[in-house]
């Protein structure tokens, strides 16, 4: 197919899709459609836009840093209606369970350093309120949260999905919200003339969006092949726009206190955070459903954490 078609047929399903700008992990789909040849400013709006480039509170003069008060469990703090920890002078750690929001990408390792973004994207809303309710059912397993969570970024329709992960939305998200769990026309982009145009980058994360929709509307499906599909094995490349972020590195959150994460897997990270005694977050509230990790390479995943503490299997 010549350039100049394949640029009007994706124009048509951008238009069908969404014309708002966003970014993706790999440094933006449009830049990688870009690189193929495609003149259009995007190929779609994410569910989850936040990537490296709103990881814009990285504190790399406090590397090395400790804190010099004793450190002691975050959950020694007043909890929130949200899940979350009203903030007080010291030096906290909470290990939590955390959640892929990238399919077709690597999970955490080789050394990288994770930094401080918020949710962004047309889904923000339904992904942060599974994580603060998940809080509240404490019943519901953590694999039950990730597969919802994966079904929203595959964007698979909640019709199609199997009557299992269909119960776990219900308790989890709003009748509107569930509504609005709609598919779209990506899977026009993931086989043919205009897939073969495609960087390797967007088309391995794009695939495993349409394999997670198959696979989601399958009863039976177990979570080891659904992870299978999401979770990229072997070692990670380094994507493109990545940036050298060590282990350990601080974010200094727009709310004054200080947070590192310490992903011990896609399903579990540490989190640390200081809270200054003279500064303004004293009484501030660390909303974890607020808190994407974002790792400097980004060939591996965005991680949100949430309030439930990890419990080894």
């Amino acid at each position: 197919m010549k350039i100049w078609m394949l640029g009007t047929v994706l124009g048509a399903v951008s238009l069908a899709l969404c014309p708002a700008p966003a970014q993706a992990q790999f440094g933006g789909l449009g830049k990688l459609a870009q690189k193929a040849g495609i003149r259009m400013p995007e190929l779609r709006r994410a569910p989850i836009t936040t990537s490296l480039e709103d990881a814009q509170w990285e504190a790399p003069d406090r590397d090395g840093f400790v804190p010099a008060e004793p450190k002691r469990a975050l959950t020694e703090l007043r909890r929130t209606p949200a899940g979350g920890f009203v903030l007080q002078p010291g030096f906290y750690e909470f290990h939590d369970q955390s959640y892929c929001l990238q399919a077709g990408t690597h999970g955490p390792g080789g050394g990288d350093g994770y930094l401080f973004a918020p949710p962004e994207g047309s889904a923000r809303d339904a992904v942060i309120t599974i994580v603060r309710n998940s809080v509240a059912h404490p019943q519901i397993d953590q694999h039950e949260i990730q597969t919802l969570l994966w079904a929203i970024l595959a964007r698979a329709r909640f019709e199609d999905l199997a009557t299992e992960h269909q119960a776990v939305a219900a308790q989890l998200l709003s009748p509107r919200q569930i509504a609005s769990l709609n598919r779209n026309a990506l899977d026009l982009l993931t086989r043919g003339p205009i897939a073969d145009n495609l960087p390797r980058e967007l088309r391995q994360v794009m695939q495993a969006e349409a394999n997670l929709r198959s696979m989601l509307a399958s009863p039976g499906t177990s979570f080891a092949e659904l992870e299978r599909v999401a979770v990229l094995a072997g070692m990670a490349p380094v994507g493109e726009g990545s940036l050298d972020v060590p282990t350990g590195r601080w974010s200094l959150h727009p709310d004054g206190y200080y947070v590192r994460y310490l992903p011990q897997g896609y399903t579990n990270t540490v989190v640390q955070i200081w809270v200054p005694a003279d500064g303004e977050a004293v009484g501030k509230e660390y909303d974890p459903a607020l808190h994407i990790a974002v790792p400097g390479n980004t060939a591996r995943q965005r991680l949100i954490q949430s309030g439930r503490a990890y419990r080894a299997r």
